[in-house]
């Protein structure tokens, strides 16, 4: 019998995001992003179709790498402007009781004392729905924007983030014991002392000598994302991951992504149960075939072909305007996202051209559409998830609202319909509604650092 479906709203706090040009479109809604009640009205919509959650996208740097220049970032809105996607959180956490909130965050320019402060209150203030995707950057003018010359190397940059999460584990699931909050009035303690205890940690990139600022939260550390698939983000996910996201391929790639990162998920005393994949897709769906064809034609009109490249350039790490249009491409050694110069070579070849590269950004991105009526996209969700091991889907907007109604209203009645998506949401945290514990097990890796178990 095939597992619960879950669904994720892909999406990111600026008007271009994944699909681009489709601000452009007269019903798209995006250039409204900077209103607290877009935000509020959206999350009210996907909890009303039972949505997971909204998984937050994010970059601290613009899109540079396109004729060395940010200008046609700039011009064509490639997610700039951009702003905090933590801010909005709180608001969208008020009008909602049960959608989760999955947001983006750099570790690498990120302090992690205070880093673990925010989650921290985040997950107070959302109830204990908040979930961080864990990023280490891929842009060298992040770097450059807070004083480095450029990117730290790929493999680098996960020794880094390694001992990042050791440090926040310790302040997440260490300073604090559950009952060191007594809110005793009339002997006027507030916390008990005993229970709250300084963390020390002295390695290779930090130092901290200090107890957490914040009680503990009700899931302590948020739902932890991951989106690296290289062979060492894949070891990274497998130690610290819950959720997984991956970039769109052919199923057998997938199924050997999801199968690889749960067997090393297993030689690290995890069970395979304790990852989940989500998988980005595009839907464009209606009543019948004909009417979402007909959608799809109409929003290729508004696709931005540069847009498009600079978003590719930025993310492959090459700049496309120094080829002509059927100049081959070399890829060379990038530091920006590896499995997405591997995913490129698959598609188009090794020796891919910009032409072959735009063959492929049908609709603003490298992420294939996927089109039909409400009940050929329910079938083939089903099939991915059937065929690969995934968990759920996190979906990209294309013109917004109508892109997420659309799913709501053609689709997921026909997945409850079949038994493989929820009518009602589960009780609980975000954790518990997607693996059925309020807090990580004690086997994952977090566990070492918990009540007195504090290592230096």
């Amino acid at each position: 019998m095939t597992r619960e479906i879950h669904l994720n709203a892909f999406d990111m706090f600026c008007p271009g995001h994944i699909q681009q040009g489709m601000w452009t479109h007269p019903r798209d809604q995006s250039h409204c992003v900077n209103d607290l009640q877009y935000w509020t009205n959206y999350a009210r919509k996907l909890e009303q179709g039972l949505f997971d959650g909204i998984f937050f996208a994010d970059v601290v740097g613009v899109y540079d790498v396109y004729g060395s220049s940010p200008d046609a970032a700039v011009r064509g809105g490639v997610q700039i402007p951009a702003n905090d996607p933590t801010i909005v959180i709180p608001a969208m956490a008020a009008v909602t009781k049960n959608l989760g909130f999955g947001v983006t965050c750099n570790l690498t320019y990120e302090q992690p004392f205070l880093f673990a402060r925010r989650m921290s209150t985040l997950d107070h203030m959302t109830g204990g729905r908040i979930g961080w995707n864990i990023v280490t950057g891929y842009l060298d003018s992040a770097a450059r924007a807070i004083g480095l010359q450029g990117q730290v190397a790929h493999d680098d940059r996960y020794d880094l983030a390694d001992e990042y999460m050791s440090l926040v584990y310790k302040l997440w699931e260490g300073s604090w014991d559950d009952d060191a909050v007594i809110v005793d009035r009339q002997r006027a303690i507030f916390a008990d002392p005993t229970k709250v205890r300084v963390i020390h940690h002295e390695g290779p990139q930090y130092k901290v000598d200090a107890m957490h600022l914040c009680s503990p939260s009700p899931q302590r550390t948020p739902v932890l994302y991951q989106a690296g698939s290289s062979p060492r983000g894949r070891e990274f996910a497998a130690t610290h991951a819950e959720c997984v996201f991956v970039n769109g391929q052919k199923k057998e790639d997938v199924k050997t992504i999801t199968s690889d990162i749960k067997a090393r998920a297993v030689t690290k005393g995890r069970s395979a149960d304790d990852v989940k994949l989500f998988l980005g897709a595009t839907v464009i769906t209606g009543r019948t075939n004909a009417e979402a064809q007909e959608k799809f034609e109409e929003y290729r009109k508004y696709v931005s072909s540069e847009a498009a490249l600079v978003h590719a350039a930025a993310s492959l790490g090459i700049d496309f305007a120094k080829y002509d249009i059927d100049e081959p491409i070399e890829t060379g050694k990038s530091q920006a996202i590896v499995s997405n110069v591997e995913i490129m070579n698959k598609a188009a070849g090794p020796k891919w051209t910009r032409r072959k590269l735009l063959e492929q950004m049908v609709l603003g991105s490298r992420q294939q559409p996927w089109v039909g009526s409400g009940e050929e996209i329910s079938n083939m969700l089903i099939g991915w998830s059937e065929e690969t091991g995934i968990a759920g889907f996190n979906l990209s907007r294309t013109v917004t609202p109508d892109s997420m109604e659309d799913v709501i209203t053609h689709v997921i009645p026909l997945l409850q319909e079949r038994g493989v998506y929820k009518t009602s949401y589960a009780n609980g945290t975000y954790r518990e509604k997607l693996f059925g514990h309020a807090r990580l097990p004690a086997t994952h890796s977090a566990a070492q650092y918990r009540s007195n178990v504090v290592a230096k």
